[in-house]
């Protein structure tokens, strides 16, 4: 599993801005693709010290997904106002439009 961990931080951080990919497709990306909640393992994972941008991945629908602290915080609210403050409009319902901000890795060779 570890190096499931390490390919979905490689790949979370490699998503720009202002875009979202869903825990399925970075599960699919790390060879995966029946993995997605184990991608959420992965960023709860992350090293201290490291820069992740967890908060740009959402659910397959648009959503944020619950996602606890080791200190059993939940970080919705928090994942919110990053993506806002990076240019994401969530709708009345509290879902991304992904067709607009939906990174394709296709589009981004270097992901």
């Amino acid at each position: 599993m570890k190096g499931f961990f390490k390919k979905v931080h490689e790949i979370v951080a490699g998503i720009p801005p202002g875009s979202v990919m869903t825990y399925g497709q970075i599960a699919a990306m790390a060879g995966n693709p029946r993995a997605s909640r184990a991608v959420g393992y992965a960023l709860r994972a992350v090293p201290d010290g490291v820069d992740i941008p967890w908060h740009r991945v959402v659910n397959s629908k648009g959503e944020i997904s619950s996602r606890r602290t080791m200190q059993g915080d939940d970080d919705r609210v928090l994942q919110r106002v990053l993506l806002e403050s990076e240019g994401v409009v969530f709708n009345r319902l509290s879902r991304i439009d992904l067709k607009k901000y939906q990174l394709v890795p296709e589009e981004h060779p270097a992901l």
